[in-house]
């Protein structure tokens, strides 16, 4: 983000972002750190759906969207972002025409390729967060291998079932205590093998999940950006939806051997 550049507001950005603004937390300046902001979000599916409503809403200037599928009628239960028009049509389309009716103050950047270890570097370095909604755990290690190398906080869920988790990852920064923030290989050193962690379309998914996750995501972005809170940095914070319960584990960085 450039911090030189003051991103006025529009009267019409005064009065959309009006509830912002009063907030002391935020206030105008935050608002400001949020038209200036640029968010990759991987995947416009389950999870990139609240991720990219709600930051749209909260009037991030510029939102990527990484995906190459298109729209499923069995993706609707879920994928809030899209509806039954949009069936048969790419999610890139069918979510950008979304966000344009959410709020046209917003760029939005489409990435018509899937994500892999060869070009996560370059799709993530234009951006200031990358938000992951991905469902596989090659792309999880892909996108966070890059952040990491690129400096580029990453906020990172998973879903499952009635379950789900979020993390925020800095490994390229140290804690207050001046040790090194965990990465995503602290919480897992390499994928499971192949078959192990079954897909959503295999094992089943609440819709109402993914938007609780998403939106969980959504507000962690926002804390970035606007430098507020205690971001889930080396804390993994965990839902139950069957128990209606959170959890927070802490996780710390792997001494080297």
């Amino acid at each position: 983000m450039n911090a030189f550049d003051p991103a006025p507001l529009t009267p019409d950005e005064l009065e959309r972002y009006a509830r912002h603004i009063v907030l002391p937390e935020i206030g105008g300046a935050g608002q400001q750190k949020l038209k200036r902001a640029r968010v990759l979000v991987i995947g416009a599916g389950g999870l990139g759906a609240p991720i990219l409503q709600y930051l749209a809403a909260a009037g991030v200037g510029t939102l990527g969207i990484i995906d190459d599928d298109t729209v499923s009628l069995s993706n609707l239960q879920r994928q809030v972002i899209h509806d039954t028009d949009a069936v048969g049509q790419p999610k890139l389309e069918s979510a950008k025409a979304t966000l344009a009716r959410i709020n046209p103050n917003v760029g939005v950047n489409l990435h018509n390729i899937r994500l892999t270890a060869a070009n996560a570097g370059e799709l993530v370095a234009p951006y200031d967060i990358v938000a992951d909604g991905s469902d596989n755990f090659a792309t999880r290690f892909a996108v966070a291998d890059a952040c990491a190398e690129k400096k580029r906080s990453l906020v990172h869920a998973a879903v499952g079932r009635f379950d789900g988790s979020v993390t925020v990852l800095k490994p390229f920064e140290t804690g207050p205590d001046g040790s090194q923030n965990p990465s995503y290989r602290d919480l897992f050193p390499e994928p499971p093998p192949p078959g192990l962690v079954p897909s959503c379309a295999e094992a089943g998914i609440v819709g109402a999940l993914t938007g609780v996750i998403g939106t969980l995501q959504a507000m962690e972005v926002i804390k970035l950006i606007t430098r507020i809170g205690e971001p889930l940095v080396g804390r993994i914070l965990l839902y139950d939806a069957l128990a209606a319960r959170f959890d927070i584990v802490r996780y710390k960085a792997r001494s080297p051997v």
